[in-house]
C-alpha cells in the first residue's frame, strides 16, 4: 500500500476498515483460504532468508498460514495493538498467554467470577508447575493492590462471568505498573467494538473469538492481542510447542464475522438493554446483572453486548421456565445470532473439582441470557410467557 493510500486507510472509520480487505488476486472480494499445510520456496536463498527472519514468506500453517496472518493483522488493528496471535480455541489463547508470563514460583492474581475453565486452569493445571493463584474481588482497588504485591500476573475479566461485574481498568493498569505486574484481560464480553483495554493501559487482551467476533456459532477460536514484545514471547516460548493453531478455514470465517461485527454489536446492545430494563421492573425478577443499568463512572465500556443475567424469584420453577421457552434455546456459549439461556443450577451441579460458580457463590436462581438478533418484542413475549407459566 502506498503512503497516501495508507494515510487514507487510517482515516477511515472502524466499520469501513472492517468491511474493506486488501486487494486479492483475480479481483476476489473475499480473501483466499490457504488450505495448505506448508509453503515452498523458489530458491535456496529465499528459504535461508525466511529462517534468518529476513523474510515474511509463509513457512508452515502451524505458525504462519497467510489467511490466519490476515486475520491477526485485522484484529490487532481493531484492538489498537501491535500484534495478534490466533488459536484454535479461547482456552488455547488463555493458556498460551498465561504460560508466556507466569512460570514456576510465580503468583497470578485473578478476579472472582472469571470464566469457569480459566478458573480451573489456574486452580488445577497451573499448580502442577508451581504457579500460585489468588482470587480476589476485582471491584476493590485496595484488595487488588494488596494482592498484587509479589505477583507476576494480574488476570482480569471485565465485565466478568455470571454477575457481569466491571473493574476499573485504568486505575488497575496504573497500580500494576507500579508493582511491575503484567496485566491481562478477557475482553470477549464487550468485543473490540465496545472496549479497548490496551488504550487503558492493559498489557494483553484475550478474546474467545467463538463469541461475537465469529457471530455465527460456527467457529471455535481464540485471539491474543498485545505489543510485539509480548506476542513474540508467546511465539518463541509457548505456542509452537502447545500446537493450538487456528485453521485457515476458521480464520476465513472469522474475517467474515468481522465485517458485520459493529452492526451486530449495536443490535445486541439495543435489544439486551431494553430487555434488561423490562426485567428489572418485573415483579418476578429479584435481580438483573447488566452493566448498563447502573453505569460506573470509571467504566471503559463504550457500549454493551447482549450477555447479562437475572435472578428469578422464589416460586418460579426453573426447569418449567426453561422448558416453556420457544425462541430461546439452552446452550453453554453466547455471542451468536441466536438467543440462549443457561441456568446457573446446571453448572452448580457440574461434576468435577474447582467449580467457580460454587466457590464464588452464584445463586442457583440465576439465569444467564444471551440476546441474539431476533426481534426484541418476540423475545420479550417469549420470556414473559415462560416466567408466567413457571409460577407455582
Amino acid at each position: 500500500m502506498q503512503q497516501d493510500d495508507k494515510s487514507q486507510h487510517e482515516e477511515l472509520s472502524e466499520s469501513t476498515r472492517l468491511v474493506h480487505d486488501a486487494r486479492h488476486d483475480r479481483g476476489a472480494i473475499s480473501p483466499p483460504i490457504y488450505q495448505s499445510s506448508l509453503f515452498s520456496f523458489t530458491d535456496y536463498d529465499s528459504m535461508i532468508a525466511r529462517f534468518r527472519g529476513d523474510s515474511d514468506h509463509a513457512l508452515y500453517s502451524r505458525v504462519d498460514n497467510p489467511t490466519v496472518v490476515e486475520l491477526q493483522k485485522k484484529v490487532a488493528q481493531l484492538e489498537g495493538g501491535e500484534a495478534c496471535l490466533a488459536f484454535g480455541s479461547g482456552m488455547a489463547a488463555i493458556s498460551n498467554a498465561i504460560l508466556s508470563v507466569a512460570g514456576p514460583g510465580d503468583k497470578v492474581v485473578c478476579v472472582n467470577h472469571v470464566y469457569p475453565d480459566t478458573y480451573r486452569f489456574l486452580r488445577g493445571f497451573c499448580t502442577r508447575f508451581q504457579i500460585e493463584s489468588q482470587f480476589v474481588d476485582g471491584s476493590s482497588l485496595a484488595v487488588l493492590e494488596d494482592a498484587m504485591q509479589g505477583a507476576k500476573l494480574l488476570y482480569l475479566e471485565s465485565p466478568n462471568s455470571w454477575v457481569m461485574g466491571e473493574q476499573n481498568l485504568r486505575a488497575i493498569a496504573e497500580l500494576a505498573k507500579k508493582y511491575g505486574v503484567v496485566t491481562m484481560i478477557d475482553n470477549s464480553w464487550a468485543s473490540p467494538i465496545f472496549q479497548k483495554p490496551l488504550a487503558a493501559g492493559i498489557d494483553l487482551v484475550i478474546h474467545s473469538a467463538s463469541k461475537y467476533i465469529s457471530g455465527h456459532s460456527d467457529v471455535v477460536a481464540g485471539l491474543v492481542v498485545s505489543s510485539t514484545e509480548h506476542i513474540n514471547a508467546i511465539n518463541r516460548h509457548i505456542s509452537p510447542f502447545l500446537g493450538g493453531k487456528l485453521s485457515a478455514n476458521e480464520a476465513w470465517l472469522l474475517l467474515r464475522g468481522l465485517r458485520t461485527l459493529p452492526l451486530r454489536m449495536r443490535q445486541h446492545q439495543e435489544s439486551a438493554l431494553e430487555l434488561a430494563h423490562r426485567l428489572q421492573g418485573y415483579s418476578r425478577i429479584t435481580q438483573v446483572n447488566h452493566p448498563g443499568l447502573d453505569p460506573l463512572p470509571t467504566s471503559t465500556l463504550t457500549g454493551y453486548s447482549g450477555l447479562f443475567s437475572f435472578e428469578l424469584s422464589e416460586g418460579i420453577d426453573i426447569p418449567t421456565f426453561c422448558n416453556a421457552l420457544k425462541l430461546f434455546r439452552m446452550g453453554v456459549s453466547w455471542g451468536g445470532f441466536e438467543s440462549l439461556v443457561m441456568p446457573a443450577i446446571s453448572v452448580l451441579n457440574q461434576v468435577g473439582e474447582f467449580n467457580s460458580a460454587i466457590d464464588f457463590g452464584v445463586s442457583p436462581r440465576v439465569i444467564r441470557i444471551s440476546i441474539g438478533l431476533e426481534d426484541t418484542e418476540d423475545l420479550w413475549r417469549d420470556l414473559k410467557n415462560a416466567i408466567e407459566s413457571a409460577c407455582s
